[in-house]
């Protein structure tokens, strides 16, 4: 028998969210297919449940950009270096088929490489993925067709990462599956899924917050430190679970996902490192190494300071803007009327981050809108901020397409790239801004709104607070916080009233 402490207050069964008649901009392009869903609508009727729907239009999302970088796959990959940028569809991929030695059949992080780079600069995880890719490719053939091939490869791969994403989104939050149309339309992740290999660690770490969702601390641990193998910012969320933890005192879940990752990330990495240290190094040695590139505010500053900060100080003040924003973070989940949602502070500390980082790569973008579609699922946000996103994309193109056209000047000089630039970092503070508000004022976050806790949260999901700072150990009679049975959030469907604390609660 159900003990008080795990036993909510209401009896009726949630119905799932409908996002159309919630979000007004969803309710605005359901039009196109025939206006919101109807009360009298019949829903998990048909062959076509949301998690089917939102793969399709994943996998549909995905080929359109695929057919965005036909320009460059039919030669401008291959024919002068302007062309890929000026047609906005330039991908590491095929260059680095031949620049980083597939072509020659040699073995990542064992055998040295001729050109600019000693070693392959990517996670062993990673690396993995490229070479099964290369395999995957025929080695006859002229090299610029085997460049296609390993490109077409590689984006079939990536497909399936795409999908792996939307189905974990849809299922992440059990009472929202239509918020995962907000990662399948992405048009960002359309756009830059090709560039690179990120949507091997953004799918990995999609299914970790799946599997925490579920209370499965353990598949979370090795799901997150094979994302950790694969790209380093999946760590990153260790960070705020275990802040959400304390606060809970979940410390046996923690202990176990952090077991899990720390011996996933060993399966993987230590056999390289044992037997070749030298290439397993060289992913680090280079991000050490490396100095302000391009996306930063970092470059802003560079390209208009009269003497350039240099690289180690540049290292030192962005890990130390990455601490106290790590510091802020931990400070807000202590203090908060309610704890924050898992989805809002994976969100923040990943974008956190990315603002502080020195660089600042177009496919970034991909870590952070699986997070920003939990953290804050409303489609007015997230397309405000997808606009800079786009913005910040083209801009990149234009401005390299600048600096390699010579005295023609085709492109966005200096001045308009710091703009675009400016789009991306207003528009990422924009949705932390909207997402530290709603942990603030609970009862205006769109998920609790509509009777949750914490659907993302797993063992956090209702759970009672053991450990609070500040604010949070004195909260307004809307936190709903108390010693005892867990109340309800915000308006309950049909018209019935939240349920409200008795004087024994208060």
């Amino acid at each position: 028998m159900p003990s008080a402490e795990t036993t909510r207050s209401s009896v009726y069964e949630p119905e799932p969210v409908r996002p159309t008649r919630e979000d007004e901009v969803a309710a605005a392009g359901s039009e196109l297919i025939g206006g919101p869903l109807g009360r009298r609508a019949l829903t998990g009727t048909s062959w076509w449940t949301p998690v089917r729907v939102i793969a399709l239009v994943m996998i549909g999302m995905f080929a359109l950009g695929m057919v965005q970088k036909l320009p460059c796959y039919d030669g401008a990959w291959f024919y002068g270096a302007g062309s890929q940028y000026t047609h906005a569809c330039y991908s590491d991929i095929p260059h680095l088929y031949q620049g980083r030695g597939f072509a020659d059949g040699l073995v990542p992080y064992f055998d040295k490489l001729s050109g600019d780079m000693e070693y392959l600069e990517y996670p062993v995880l990673t690396g993995v993925f490229m070479e099964v890719a290369a395999w995957l490719t025929p080695g006859s053939g002229s090299i610029q067709r085997q460049e296609q091939i390993y490109w077409m490869v590689n984006a079939g791969m990536l497909m399936v990462c795409a999908a792996v994403i939307a189905v974990c989104v849809t299922r992440t939050h059990r009472r929202r599956p239509w918020d995962g149309l907000l990662v399948a339309f992405a048009p960002a992740l359309a756009l830059t899924a090709t560039i690179n290999w990120d949507l091997l660690a953004v799918a990995l770490t999609a299914a970790a917050m799946l599997m925490w969702s579920r209370g499965r601390a353990l598949a979370f641990g090795v799901l997150l430190g094979l994302a950790t193998a694969a790209k380093l910012y999946p760590v990153l969320l260790l960070g705020p679970l275990l802040v959400l933890c304390w606060r809970a005192g979940r410390w046996r879940a923690y202990g176990t996902a952090v077991l899990g990752a720390v011996v996933a990330w060993l399966v993987v990495n230590l056999p390289v490192m044992l037997l070749a240290m030298e290439g397993w190094s060289k992913f680090y040695t280079f991000s050490q190494e490396r100095g302000v590139d391009f996306g930063s505010f970092w470059l802003i500053l560079s390209q208009r300071m009269d003497s350039p900060l240099s690289t180690d100080t540049v290292n030192t003040l962005a890990t130390v803007l990455m601490i106290v924003a790590c510091a802020g973070i931990g400070a807000l989940t202590l203090t908060a009327p309610r704890r924050p949602r898992f989805a809002q502070l994976a969100f923040l500390v990943v974008a956190a981050f990315i603002l502080t980082n020195k660089v600042y790569s177009p496919q970034y973008v991909l870590w952070l809108i699986p997070l920003a579609a939990l953290a804050r699922p409303r489609w007015r946000d997230f397309l405000i901020w997808q606009a800079c996103e786009v913005a910040y994309y083209l801009g990149i193109w234009m401005y390299l397409a600048y600096t390699t056209s010579g005295d023609a000047h085709k492109g966005l000089p200096p001045d308009g790239y710091h703009l675009a630039i400016a789009a991306h970092l207003v528009g990422t503070l924009y949705l932390c801004g909207v997402v530290i508000r709603d942990i603030l004022m609970p009862e205006r976050d769109v998920v609790r709104r509509a009777g949750d806790d914490d659907p993302s949260g797993g063992v956090l999901d209702g759970a009672t607070d053991v450990f609070v700072l500040g604010y949070a150990a004195h909260p307004p009679r809307h936190a709903a916080h108390f010693e005892g049975h867990y109340v309800e959030w915000g308006r309950k469907p049909d018209g019935i009233p939240p349920t409200a604390p008795t004087a024994a609660q208060e």
